[in-house]
């Protein structure tokens, strides 16, 4: 059994009876809307683990930046007391725990007085983003490099005196 379909009259009597809502849209994500208010109090205020990370060398100076690497900045909970964790290479945790004092003093100089007030250190491979500058050595002088030459003279060409070059290049080069 068919029912039959309103006419146009009745169709729109009853579109009239009814009250439509609109299609409910979920709203959109937050994280969206607050990234751009958060880029700007980053910049205004922007001192926090990620400036801590960028200039870490900066702050803690070369040879500690060497060892260690910063991983986490924890906030207080309730105003108790922030910590920073950094990992450290291996058996160098020792001194840089004993440096600990000083590596709070510099990160407090760079984030505000009191910023951190605790260190957590953890021992672990580092994660370098940039990896660490390559040293060349300076190269011989023209004279050793002439009598190294000279010596090798009679040694046919190929690989074997190309790594008998290199190993005497080596070789005068640390007994300077």
């Amino acid at each position: 059994m068919s029912r039959r379909l309103p006419t146009l009259e009745e169709a729109r009597a009853i579109l009239s009876a009814k009250r439509t809502r609109p299609q409910r849209r979920p709203p959109p994500p937050a994280g969206r809307a607050l990234n751009r208010y958060v880029r700007e109090l980053d910049g205004k205020f922007g001192q926090g683990a990620g400036a801590l990370s960028a200039r870490w060398r900066e702050i803690v100076g070369p040879e500690i930046a060497r060892r260690t690497e910063p991983v986490k900045l924890v906030k207080g909970r309730n105003g108790g007391p922030s910590s920073l964790e950094i990992r450290v290479a291996g058996p160098a945790a020792a001194i840089i725990q004993h440096q600990a004092h000083e590596v709070l003093a510099r990160v407090n100089v760079f984030l505000g007085p009191e910023a951190v007030q605790k260190l957590r250190i953890v021992q672990g491979p580092l994660h370098r983003t940039e990896p660490a500058p390559k040293r060349r050595p300076a190269p011989l002088d023209a004279a050793r490099e002439a009598e190294l030459a000279k010596s090798l003279a009679d040694a046919p060409d190929g690989k074997l005196k190309d790594a008998l070059m290199k190993l005497g290049r080596g070789v005068l080069k640390r007994s300077r």
